[in-house]
């Protein structure tokens, strides 16, 4: 029995909406930049990370003594979360006392967003303004972290850009 046509299609045939692709006009080296090197050319290491069992006491005086303002939580090397500057605020602030010896995954962000190394500075800039996010992590092909990104980070990459044109 054949195969009913489907409506609008006149035959087999395939067109490769690619086989004629030519590259984008940009108007400047940023824009180019952005669109097209992949995050891992940018700076994205150092990174902080902890497992999510560490007490969060610990995981603060870390974030002080290292000047960041967050770090990436794991579990078994997977990213399970983040601890940022505005989760301390908004957590564990008011509570201190009573919580600064719980794991630190009791007020993390869970599940945070994140970018591959493979994507371009412009996406990492979309989620982080979609989202409302100062940093994103970095992971490779099989999920594990290799880095981070924040303005500064993208900054610094676009200005480097910029200098080489």
């Amino acid at each position: 029995m054949a195969r009913p046509k489907r409506a609008g299609i006149q035959d087999d045939r395939f067109d490769d909406p690619l086989s004629d692709y030519s590259s984008p006009d940009y108007v400047d080296q940023m824009q180019r930049a952005l669109c097209e090197t992949p995050i891992s050319d940018m700076k994205h290491q150092p990174f902080t990370s902890v497992d999510a069992e560490e007490p969060i006491e610990k995981t603060l005086a870390r974030m002080d003594e290292m000047n960041i303002a967050c770090v990436l939580v794991t579990r078994g090397g997977r990213l399970v979360g983040i601890l940022s500057e505005r989760d301390v605020l908004d957590k564990v602030a008011d509570r201190y006392e009573q919580i600064h010896r719980d794991p630190v995954h009791t007020v993390m962000t869970s599940d945070p967003t994140a970018v591959y190394a493979t994507d371009t500075p412009a996406k990492a800039l979309a989620i982080m303004a979609e989202g409302g996010f100062r940093h994103v992590p970095i992971l490779d092909v099989d999920d594990q972290v290799v880095g981070i990104v924040g303005p500064r980070r993208v900054n610094t990459h676009l200005r480097r850009c910029m200098t080489q044109a």
